[in-house]
């Protein structure tokens, strides 16, 4: 393929209906470019990749893109479609470059050698296909293709894709994407359906691949971690923002505090949300070398904001008593096979923030439909205090009608809302405050876009008062811009909130205590989430080193100053910091010289692991030193 050049769109405008979706857009991406696209949902994010990609067309005649003849684009969109009688193999595989086409005979022709292992023309035959790998160097591609295939979790190559959940077939579409060539990649939410550890390998491999590659996420570390330039969407406009996810924050945040004064809340916003992603666990891990040299710079930065009261969605919350939800010795099952709670006890304080996590089919959603009185325990007893009034938002919207308007919807719980001081609030206020301009409130229902009907279908949850939140994961669909404004709400919010949720942002941010639901057994952790995945890893990978010696933990013992030891360590750890970096830099460089050495490349990738484990290790010394 030839050398990827430039990608110009000019003057493209949309329209649905009778709604301009967006209007003489311009901009240009760079190969190599990895493009966040940001906005609240409605504003055309989808539609964009749609139009870019051909699947929808554009307005007027001329054509926007500019760009070679034979620009070749990948789309991973949010519904796969497939030909439900292919197997996984040929979904994933096309048959545009011989490599691919010869993996396809490979396979075949292992699989029936597999099925009469004695028959010497299927033997002959496999030879011949091998000398045809070799010679057409197919055999790194096909390493590639099963490494992709194997960290994504797919089963069997030969399953028929008619035969996969929902969520598999994702998969075998973001597995599509990633292994057929493109100049340009477009990726709507590709998280969805992953679980952590898939999600931080889909970052390496994307970083490591030298892809160009524009996409959507509400996931803002996978977005923090990725992009090198930000795409934002509003009222029909492109803006653009150069670095990652903290860079948009601190743009955005500069930008406002240029505008009048009734942009003060959302300046307000964006520079807290700027001080929580610098201070998260997940900074700890990625920190480049200048914000190393700029730790002081960044803690006076954090001090010198004041958060407010008035950047939440200040709702009233029912009276609620000391007695909330209490789990006594607990057993539920979905049959004799699928046991969920056995004897499990719970209490739940008036002031918790929960996170439910664990894999897929654990039982997460299943222990807030006991909470809601949707399933009954098959022993035990779930008990709710007589003040408790819940809110659950799950994942499947219920009783949205569709044809009844946006503001007639919310009127019908009420006209106006108490805040937490007594003070009424309109319908119309409230509308605002969640993203709703006055423009949409009149809007039909079903003109709303999936992720406009969970936001109100979540503010008509939060009009009634509740003083226990239910939340499954809430993230699903729903864009950043609102997903800050519900975090800022319940960090405001005077119920308990019990969450299920896969988004380490998010949980980190709302979450003080986690359930973890895990091989059949539930335990209750304390502290962040991101903290708890790498003393998991950490964890792990104590186990794979170790031999038969035991492992010994020292104990951690409370010291109001510094040792001797540590004052040593203390006076070389930015140093040693700083070594750390330049070597991770060069590992990156070499990795990205050698992209299509995948042996080389697993090697290099299994020093990158290391070198960063060493460095989470230090910048979690550092941390603890400097406290002292």
């Amino acid at each position: 393929m030839a050398t990827m050049t430039d990608f110009r769109v000019e003057n493209l405008t949309k329209s649905v209906g009778d709604k301009t979706v967006f209007s003489q857009l311009n901009f240009i991406i760079h190969p190599l470019d990895r493009i966040g696209l940001i906005g609240v949902n409605g504003t055309g994010k989808t539609t964009l990749l749609d139009v870019i990609s051909g699947k929808l067309g554009f307005d007027g005649d001329n054509s926007p893109f500019f760009g070679r003849n034979d620009f070749k684009i990948e789309y991973l969109t949010q519904d796969p479609q497939f030909d439900g009688e292919l197997s996984i193999m040929d979904a994933i595989l096309s048959d545009d470059l011989p490599q691919m086409q010869a993996i396809k005979r490979y396979e075949q022709a292992l699989l029936n050698l597999t099925q009469d292992a004695t028959n010497a023309k299927l033997q002959e035959q496999l030879s011949q296909i091998e000398a045809q790998m070799t010679a057409i160097e197919a055999w790194e591609v096909e390493n590639q293709v099963k490494t992709v295939l194997s960290k994504l979790k797919l089963p069997d190559l030969t399953a028929q894709i008619k035969n996969l959940s929902g969520g598999q077939k994702r998969r075998v579409q973001l597995a599509q994407a990633l292994l057929n060539p493109a100049d340009l990649l477009l990726l709507d939410e590709p998280t969805n359906h992953l679980d952590v550890a898939t999600i931080a390998w889909l970052e390496n491999y994307i970083k490591n691949s030298r892809q160009t590659v524009l996409f959507i996420t509400h996931d803002r570390y996978f977005l923090d971690n990725l992009a090198t330039r930000i795409f934002e969407l509003d009222n029909g406009n492109l803006i653009e923002y150069q670095g990652n996810y903290q860079d948009y924050l601190q743009q955005k945040a500069e930008n406002d505090e240029r505008e009048s004064a009734q942009q003060h809340k959302n300046k307000q916003l964006y520079k807290q949300e700027l001080a929580w992603i610098r201070k998260s666990p997940q900074a700890r891990a990625t920190k480049q070398q200048a914000r190393i040299d700029r730790f002081e710079d960044i803690k006076k930065d954090v001090q010198s904001i004041t958060t407010s009261d008035d950047l939440s969605i200040n709702v009233a919350t029912s009276r609620i008593g000391k007695k909330v939800i209490n789990f006594d010795h607990v057993t539920f099952a979905y049959d004799a096979e699928k046991q969920i709670l056995n004897d499990f006890n719970l209490i739940v304080q008036n002031t918790d923030r929960i996170g439910i996590v664990g894999n897929n089919g654990t039982g997460k959603s299943t222990l807030l439909n006991l909470i809601s009185g949707n399933l009954t325990p098959d022993l035990g007893v779930v008990e709710i205090g007589e003040t408790i009034k819940i809110g659950y938002f799950s994942q499947q919207i219920r009783g949205l009608d569709e044809s009844k308007r946006v503001i007639n919807f919310l009127q019908e719980v009420a006209d106006n809302a108490q805040t937490a001081s007594g003070e009424s609030i309109s319908v119309v206020n409230l509308l605002e405050q969640f993203l709703f301009p006055r423009t949409t409130h009149g809007t039909l229902i079903e003109k709303l876009s999936g992720g406009e009907k969970k936001r109100l279908y979540l503010l008509k949850i939060l009009l009634q008062q509740p003083n226990v939140l239910l939340l499954d994961e809430p993230t699903n669909d729903l864009d950043i811009a609102t997903l800050t404004v519900l975090e800022n709400f319940i960090q405001h919010y005077q119920g308990v909130v019990i969450t299920v949720s896969h988004d380490r942002y998010f949980l980190d941010k709302v979450a003080k205590k986690l359930l973890v639901f895990d091989q059949g057994a539930i335990t209750e952790v304390h502290k962040l989430y991101s903290d708890y995945l790498a003393d998991k890893l950490s964890d792990e990978k104590v186990v794979a080193k170790a031999e038969t010696k035991p492992v010994v933990r020292e104990k951690v013992v409370e010291k109001r100053r510094m040792s001797y030891a540590e004052k040593q360590e203390w006076a070389t750890i930015e140093d040693d910091i700083s070594e750390l970096e330049e070597t991770i830099a060069s590992i990156e460089t070499e990795m990205a010289e050698n992209g299509a050495d995948f042996t080389k490349l697993g090697e290099l990738q299994a020093s990158l692991d290391e070198q960063n484990a060493d460095l989470l290790a230090k910048y979690e010394r550092y941390e603890y030193l400097s406290e002292f």
